[in-house]
C-alpha cells in the first residue's frame, strides 16, 4: 500500500490540532498550566459557566475553520501507513506539506490557484492515486512530461542518459510492472508525471499504473514533523 492519508479519528484529532496549536502536547501542557481544577468548576456553574461556554464553542468553531482554511490552501499533515518510500520515510512519520508552492486546488472544484514553481525531477510528491483518485500517495518525481524514461540495471535513465545527481542515483530500481520492464522506454505525456517509491522492490508506482496528472498533485513533502527524533527535512 501507498496511501499517506489516515481516516482515524484520532489521527484526524491530531492533525487539526497540530496545524493549530504546534504540536498537541504543546496544547495539552497549555491547558494544564493555564486551568486548575478550581477554577473549572467555577466556570461552569452559574452565568459565569454559561458565558464561558459560549466563549468556547465559538473558539472551538473558529480553530476548526481556521484549519480547515490551512488544510486546503496552506499546508496539510498526511501519515505514512507503508513502506513504498523507505528509508526517506518509514511507517509512522507524519509529514508536512505546504500546498502553495505548486497552487492549491480549490475544494469541490478542479480550479487550481496558481503557484511558484512546477514539480522537478527529485521531489516528494503527494498525489491523488490516478487510477481511483480517492486516495493520496506518496511518491518520487523521476520524469515529468516529454522525457522518456527507462529502467536498465538497476539505474534510471532520462532521454537515455543515467540519472548521476541526487536521491535518484544512490537507489536500486527494479524492473518491474507494465512501464517497468526490462528493455521498456516509456514517453511521458505532457501535463504528466512518472514517480517511484524508494523502496522500489515494494512499491506499488508508475511502473505498474503509468503517469500522474499535474492535476492531481496535492503538493510537495517538505519536512517530518513526528516523531520527535525523526524531524527533518525530506531530501
Amino acid at each position: 500500500m501507498s496511501t499517506v492519508k489516515s481516516s482515524n479519528f484520532i489521527d484526524n484529532v491530531w492533525d487539526v490540532m497540530s496545524l493549530v496549536t504546534g504540536y498537541p502536547v504543546v496544547f495539552l501542557l497549555t491547558l494544564l498550566t493555564t486551568f486548575s481544577f478550581v477554577k473549572a468548576k467555577e466556570a461552569v456553574s452559574g452565568e459565569a459557566g454559561r458565558v464561558a461556554g459560549r466563549e468556547w464553542g465559538e473558539s472551538i468553531i473558529i480553530a476548526f475553520v481556521l484549519a480547515m482554511v490551512i488544510r486546503a490552501f496552506l499546508v496539510e499533515p498526511f501519515k505514512i501507513p507503508s513502506g513504498s518510500m523507505r528509508m526517506t520515510l518509514i511507517e509512522g512519520d507524519r509529514l508536512f506539506v505546504p500546498k502553495v508552492e505548486f497552487g492549491p486546488i480549490i475544494p469541490l472544484t478542479k480550479i487550481r490557484i496558481p503557484g511558484f514553481v512546477k514539480p522537478k525531477r527529485g521531489d516528494v510528491i503527494v498525489f491523488k492515486y490516478p487510477v481511483t483518485r480517492d486516495k493520496d500517495f506518496i511518491k518520487r518525481l523521476i520524469a515529468v512530461g516529454g522525457e522518456t524514461v527507462q529502467i536498465a540495471d538497476g539505474k534510471v535513465l532520462i532521454n537515455g542518459q543515467v540519472v548521476k545527481d541526487g536521491t535518484i542515483a544512490s537507489i536500486h530500481y527494479y524492473n518491474m510492472g507494465s512501464y517497468g520492464k526490462e528493455g521498456a522506454a516509456v514517453t511521458v505525456p505532457p501535463g504528466n508525471y512518472f514517480v517511484m517509491g524508494d523502496n522500489s522492490a515494494a512499491s506499488h508506482d508508475s511502473r505498474f499504473w503509468g503517469f500522474v496528472p499535474e492535476e492531481l498533485v496535492v503538493g510537495k513533502a517538505e519536512c517530518i514533523f513526528w516523531p520527535l527524533n525523526r524531524i527533518r527535512w525530506i531530501k
